[in-house]
């Protein structure tokens, strides 16, 4: 069969099934546009000659915008925080949302989203996706009832059909037809908006800008001086990016075009041969954090123009059952919300500081942040350790054997989190259970080469590598 053959079998049977499970005609015709570009045999990929390094003094640094902070403050009241709560723990052991997860002293993602956004009096909106919504309205449900907080306004992203490698026709699994489905990755946040009525209602009660983040990024706020600026320049979309370390070598960067115009480039949009290239950290500097700011009245009329946003595609082959290694081939279409910058015209970026960009994405992260590495501010908001801030990125290495899920560990750490704040890079290898007031110091690796867990005992001091 052709590929425009498959395309003309198999697209009515795609936009019958989308409208099966009742999602909007945005959704239908979204897809539409991406499964083209997959029957055309379009995998998405920017090219290194399709774009340039964006310079070292081409982006505004957020340090000097002091000068814009009053009018960031004048602009707070039109102003909403879009927190992105799509995701699932899966790569921490989990289910469930991974804003559930307690992060510091008690508190879940969600519970310091709630309460920071209260303390910057800026309204908070959450967009769940199909697979978080359900558990996270429960948890906040449950958070109400004791008046602390009041519900946040949530919307939920689409899904999209993934695809059959073998043949581009729907998936099918009869086992859970739930996995014949995937979330469409964060840029479907522009369409759900509209799709949902959320960006009409949040026009209709005066708010004019929202700041976007990742749930799990404990570095993100709402700051005035960037607010300000971006207000006062007028700009319809703003992206915040960093300096690139080597550990952000394989995420998303700034580049842009021979115009000038601004692009960002996602690994899985990176040709194999140019990977090096893609993760040269010193001829693609910036990093994408996916701290995001976007004037909704542009978007709402961008919309009501174009209907949909037509992001670059992100085609990702996996296997329809993640969990499931014989399960079929297939292909996930999803976007990215910071490829917008290449899209809006007059977009901009400014590059902040490694304090706004704090993520989570597994236990290595959970352990830093968890530890005296990062304290709390009086806005409850995380901020590295004053003492560290000359300090070098601490290093974490935990055994996966042994900590490979949430409640595993937990229960390594059930007694209390190592002091971290004079510890360079830690290293754990084997089974190893760690009690109360435990310091960690300079360089050390923990290794346990017994078949029996090990216990570092309490208010041991370690500066040096240890074995059991």
């Amino acid at each position: 069969m052709s590929n425009n053959g498959a395309a003309e079998l198999f697209l009515p049977d795609f936009i019958d099934k989308i409208r099966a499970e009742g999602l909007s005609e945005n959704v239908a015709e979204s897809f539409g546009y991406y499964y083209r570009k997959v029957v055309e045999n379009q995998k998405g990929h920017i090219c290194d000659r399709d774009i340039l390094p964006v310079g070292k003094n081409d982006i505004p640094a957020a340090e000097h915008l002091e000068n814009f902070s009053e009018a960031g403050k004048k602009a707070l009241e039109k102003t909403v925080y879009i927190t992105l709560n799509g995701g699932l723990g899966t790569s921490m052991g989990l289910k469930g949302p991974k804003s559930l997860i307690e992060v510091k002293d008690g508190w879940t993602f969600l519970d310091f989203k709630l309460e920071g956004a209260k303390r910057r009096g800026v309204e908070l909106v959450l967009m769940n996706s199909f697979s978080t919504h359900e558990k996270t309205m429960e948890a906040l449900n449950n958070k109400a009832a004791d008046g602390r907080f009041q519900i946040p306004r949530t919307f939920v992203q689409s899904k999209f059909p993934k695809i059959f490698q073998k043949n581009l026709a729907p998936a099918v699994w009869k086992k859970n037809p739930s996995l014949e489905w995937n979330p469409p990755g964060h840029g479907e946040i522009y369409s759900a908006l509209h799709g949902s009525g959320m960006l009409r209602e949040l026009v209709e009660k005066g708010k004019r800008y929202a700041f976007i983040s990742n749930s799990d990024n404990l570095g993100a706020r709402v700051d005035e001086p960037i607010l300000g600026y971006f207000v006062e320049k007028g700009f319809p979309f703003m992206m915040e990016v960093t300096q690139r370390r080597p550990m952000d070598a394989k995420g998303g960067h700034l580049a842009c075009r021979a115009d000038g115009s601004l692009v960002l480039r996602e690994i899985a949009q990176c040709p194999d041969d140019e990977l090096d290239a893609f993760q040269d950290i010193e001829k693609y500097r910036f990093f994408n954090t996916n701290n995001l700011w976007i004037d909704l009245a542009f978007l709402e009329k961008y919309l009501e123009k174009n209907r949909i946003v037509r992001l670059p595609m992100i085609l990702k082959p996996a296997k329809l059952d993640p969990r499931d290694p014989t399960s079929p081939d297939i292909y996930q279409i999803e976007t990215a919300m910071g490829a917008a910058v290449s899209l809006f015209k007059g977009a901009a970026a400014v590059n902040v500081s490694k304090s706004r960009f704090i993520p989570v994405k597994g236990h290595n992260d959970l352990l830093a942040i968890s530890s005296d590495c990062y304290v709390v501010t009086d806005h409850c908001e995380l901020a590295l350790n004053p003492v560290r801030e000359q300090a070098p990125q601490i290093e974490i290495s935990l055994d996966p054997a042994f900590y490979k899920n949430v409640d595993m560990f937990f229960e390594r750490f059930r007694r209390g989190v190592p002091s971290l704040v004079d510890c360079e890079s830690l290293t754990v290898t084997g089974d190893v259970f760690f009690e109360e007031n435990v310091k960690i110091q300079g360089r050390v690796r923990v290794e346990n080469r017994s078949e029996k867990p090990a216990v570092v005992l309490k208010n041991t001091v370690i500066d040096r590598d240890l074995t059991f």
